[in-house]
């Protein structure tokens, strides 16, 4: 299983002793690692090795953990199935024959596969708890600024952070009191807010009485039958355990999609460009002509996804298209966050399938690109409102797994924390 999982296989030791001390992880690979190949799943990348660790690698490795390989993804992250690597698919350890989800999908098939107690991969629409739903394991998103971007391989810079899997949501919350927290070498990190004697990992209590759930009706509509049917079942094991829920509205959402993939394009287009063969990628092979070397660069060392964005991208923020869409994707993205924080004033959490659709079949998708931007419906808002969420397994329907999405407010990390570990 570990051929597809991991690019590179290579073993970075951790200290002798820390919190993660006997543990294994696998990190995703835009993730720096000092020595050690970081592709990003892209021919332009093939052979770039880093001379720095990304501040979570770093902080691996002062918590005792062993890196055991960099785990495959979606092209510099861009896409939901695992498909778009260079370097090949990643299969389903929990769904043979079907997609891990993306574009962390080797991070979350490393921990459904038993090749790693945990995992690292980066969530910028949804690439950590898509493959956690996928792959029938936990995955979170934090608050924006709580976990350092520092060597992470910028995608669209405002909107990503890094996440951790896990088995359990304990597991996963253990790796996140190991990389959480403010970083110097990043100006948009904050401190972890808590108590002297509070962690992320001892709030997987399970207990849930008396809390309040808030069901967004919009981030139901159109999801598959069998996946609404076991969203419900497991929310009424939440009520069974003490929780109460209520329907609330997002009507932002509707235009969530269209604004994410304007502001993430665009920012895809802006920081992909440093990849033209001179200062980072492969070279083209100067012919005499900049211009044309630099194209020719970029023909051969992206994939057509990538291609595809960096083209929407750069198209948005040209000269007459700004205003007319990158202005508005912002715009709509302040009320996409308005709207969660009135619906979140009514709750204690949010909840919903994370994916609205069971995993793919390999190569069922790839060649209709709107209809998996679409699959990201249910991911996409918490990023553009800067929120932490939690996907944690909700059961299965027609024998694939199905995740459940709690959204917390700001900071809330611990809250979602304790919700979630009552179901897994």
């Amino acid at each position: 299983m570990s051929e597809d999982i991991f690019i590179t296989e290579e073993r970075i030791e951790g200290a002798d002793d820390g919190p993660l001390a006997g543990r294994t992880v696998a990190v995703k690979d835009n993730i720096s690692t000092e020595g050690v190949r970081t592709t990003c799943g892209s021919r332009m990348l093939e052979d770039y090795v880093p001379p720095y660790d990304a501040t979570v690698v770093s902080r691996l490795k002062e918590a005792g953990a062993t890196i055991v390989g960099k785990a495959n993804m979606d092209e510099f992250g861009m896409g939901t199935t695992t498909e778009t690597s260079y370097f090949g698919a990643t299969d389903n350890p929990a769904a043979p024959g079907h997609v891990p989800g993306g574009s962390s999908g080797g991070s979350a098939a490393a921990v459904a596969a038993g090749e790693a107690d945990l995992a690292l991969g980066s969530d910028t629409g949804g690439s950590v708890r898509c493959p956690a739903a996928f792959c029938g394991v936990v995955g979170i998103k934090p608050t924006y600024g709580l976990v350092s971007r520092y060597g992470l391989v910028a995608y669209g810079n405002s909107l990503e952070q890094i996440g951790p899997f896990g088995e359990t949501v304990e597991d996963a919350a253990e790796l996140l009191d190991v990389i959480a927290g403010s970083d110097e070498r990043d100006a948009t990190t904050r401190e972890a807010p808590l108590e002297a004697d509070e962690t992320y990992a001892d709030a997987a209590t399970g207990d849930v009485d008396g809390l309040s759930i808030g069901v967004p009706t919009e981030l139901l509509e159109g999801a598959d039958e069998g996946v609404v049917e076991t969203f419900w079942d497991a929310i009424a094991d939440l009520e069974d355990r003490g929780a109460e829920y209520h329907e609330v509205s997002l009507p932002s959402v509707e235009h969530a999609v269209e604004a994410y993939y304007v502001i993430a394009m665009s920012e895809a287009s802006s920081n992909l460009a440093r990849f033209d063969g001179v200062r980072y990628g492969q070279s083209g092979g100067y012919d005499g002509n900049w211009n044309e070397t630099f194209a020719k660069a970029r023909e051969e060392g992206f994939g057509d996804e990538v291609k595809r964005r960096i083209l929407l991208g750069t198209y948005a923020l040209s000269a007459g298209y700004h205003d007319k869409y990158y202005k508005k994707a912002q715009d709509a993205r302040a009320w996409v966050k308005q709207d969660f924080d009135d619906a979140l004033a009514e709750a204690d959490v949010l909840a919903s399938p994370t994916m609205p659709v069971p995993p793919f079949e390999l190569g069922e998708s790839l060649e209709d690109p709107l209809q998996l931007y679409l699959a990201d419906a249910n991911t996409v808002p918490v990023n553009l409102a800067d929120l932490p969420a939690i996907s944690v397994p909700a059961g299965e329907t027609d024998g694939l797994p199905v995740g459940l999405q709690l959204i917390g407010p700001a900071f809330g990390e611990r809250r979602l924390i304790r919700a979630a570990s009552a179901l897994a």
